[in-house]
């Protein structure tokens, strides 16, 4: 299998979660393709936690590398010419360059992000889009994806963006065991809002947590509105407003993603006909499965096969560009 070259090129004051997340999900494992060089613009890297790290490539290290990703950073500064020559440039040669929160910055100020969709941490995006018009801001989103080029929001969105960049790479099957290994809790899809008003339940109410573990296992039942709603001993319209405070998003759309994610790794894992993995995942029929995988991924569930059966024996660096969509990959996993 080729081999896929990740730079995840740490800035003067990179912080060092974001920093975390890249370097864990890309590490070499049996099952992936990739390689991963920490690389700086200087040997030694200065931290938003006061330690320095000692990276291990320079900025030839990035220009040679198929995927750039730029971990958030601070102060938010303007960076060395070298750097923003560096990111343009790879750009330009048609690599994949990601950003994990304010990684955002150092994009936008090489001009890679000009007239794409793309988005940062909350608290820094309304100086976000007053520097850089040029660029279209999503707000309320976990993480953007342009193809080429990728932004999260802040800190651990880059958890879902490096899982989603794993399941566009690899498939879900591999993403799913990463994210068990990581014990990620959930992937998000992307259009979520990154900024949950209220992520864990208030005093004297229990997390829904348990039924969404519960619903997991039986996708391929009926699961109604009602019927979550009972399991977790709540009225409809209670679950409704607590489910989507958790999660960003509605149960009805939640299922569908987990359906899908479902889905896509019974078509990658296993020889099951199209109506049997339709069945399974709980989408009825071959049919309504094909609409919802051309919906969402603008493929269909053969071709979708195909794709990561020939992946299965190359790996990323040879691939085409692998449709996305949403999946559950932490919270799945954490449920088998």
């Amino acid at each position: 299998m080729t081999v896929h070259h990740i730079a995840v090129l740490a800035l003067d004051g990179v912080t060092p979660l974001d920093l975390a997340i890249p370097t864990q999900i890309f590490t070499a494992r049996p099952e992936t393709t990739y390689e991963m060089t920490l690389c700086a613009l200087d040997e030694k890297v200065r931290t938003t936690a006061g330690f320095a790290l000692v990276a291990d490539g320079g900025l030839e290290r990035v220009r040679t590398a198929d995927t750039v990703i730029v971990p958030g950073f601070e102060p938010i500064a303007s960076l060395p010419d070298a750097v923003l020559d560096t990111l343009a440039e790879a750009r330009d040669r048609g690599r994949r360059v990601v950003s994990i929160c304010t990684g955002a910055f150092a994009l936008a100020a090489a001009g890679v992000l000009d007239g794409l969709h793309a988005t940062t941490h909350w608290k820094h995006i309304d100086d976000f889009e007053r520097d850089f018009p040029a660029v279209l801001v999503d707000r309320d989103v976990l993480y953007v994806d342009e193809g080429d080029v990728l932004t999260s929001a802040g800190v651990c969105c880059g958890i879902d963006l490096c899982l989603h960049i794993v399941r566009r790479d690899l498939g879900a099957e591999v993403a799913n065991q990463i994210a068990r290994g990581l014990v990620a809790a959930p992937h998000r899809d992307g259009g979520q809002a990154q900024y949950v008003p209220a992520p864990v339940a208030v005093a004297g109410e229990a997390s829904l947590s348990a039924t969404r573990g519960w619903a997991l296992h039986r996708l391929g039942e009926p699961l109604t509105l009602r019927v979550l709603a009972r399991h977790a001993g709540l009225s409809q319209r209670t679950f409704m407003r607590r489910f989507t405070e958790e999660t960003g998003t509605t149960p009805l759309q939640w299922l569908l993603g987990a359906r899908l994610g479902r889905a896509r790794e019974l078509l990658e894992s296993t020889d099951r006909s199209v109506d049997q993995v339709a069945r399974d995942c709980g989408l009825g029929t071959a049919a309504n499965l094909r609409l919802h995988f051309r919906r969402t991924l603008d493929t269909t569930p053969t071709a979708y096969r195909r794709t990561f059966t020939r992946l299965a024996s190359r790996g990323p660096a040879d691939s085409p560009t692998v449709p996305t969509a949403p999946a559950f990959a932490g919270e799945a996993a954490a449920a088998r």
